[in-house]
């Protein structure tokens, strides 16, 4: 027996599948935005405050190239 959640996965999957890549692109392009506008109200920040809070967040853990290290001196 398949679940309701099953139903809807299929469902998007179906979706996903029937659209061209670039309407995947744009897609996932929006969903990124919209999330981003989403954590920018609930954190009550402007949108650039939110983008440079993101982008740092995003750099922690990383560690830098070795070989960008050598270029750059």
């Amino acid at each position: 027996m398949r679940s309701v959640a099953d139903e809807l996965k299929a469902e998007d999957r179906e979706r996903l599948l029937a659209m061209t890549p670039a309407e995947r692109v744009a897609r996932a392009l929006a969903l990124g935005r919209r999330d981003r506008e989403i954590f920018r109200a609930g954190q009550g920040l402007t949108p650039e405050e939110a983008r440079r809070l993101l982008d740092r967040q995003r750099q922690v853990g990383r560690h830098r190239s070795r070989c960008l290290e050598e270029l750059i001196g």
